[in-house]
């Protein structure tokens, strides 16, 4: 988890994820949407392919990389326990101010 955090936290990282939402993409495809040069974006890619967030294959002479769904879908997870906390907070504070209310009256 703290890897995949860490890893997608890097702006560069973070785009080329968002551009993998889309669909596969090459990386001459990256290079032209990124605006950065290829090498700095193969970098990325490889950073990425290691922490197991993206899938390559090849085609050709080209490589495609493809989002691996498996450690979003981890994230997710972990993301939504933080939610179902917050909600039990928010019904406990809603019970608390209907009570306060109810004194009140």
């Amino acid at each position: 988890m703290q890897l995949t955090l860490s890893t997608i936290s890097e702006p560069n990282r973070f785009n080329i994820i968002e551009l993998l939402k889309q669909g596969p993409r090459s990386v001459s495809e990256l290079v032209e949407l990124l605006n950065i040069g290829q090498p700095q974006v193969s970098r990325h890619l490889r950073i990425l392919n290691e922490a197991g967030l993206v899938k390559v294959r090849k085609n050709a002479q080209q490589r495609i990389y493809s989002l691996e769904a498996r450690p979003f879908q981890e994230l997710d997870e972990w993301l939504d326990s933080f939610s179902r906390l917050w909600e039990e907070r928010l019904d406990n504070f809603e019970d608390y101010m209907s009570d306060l209310k109810g004194k009140e009256s």
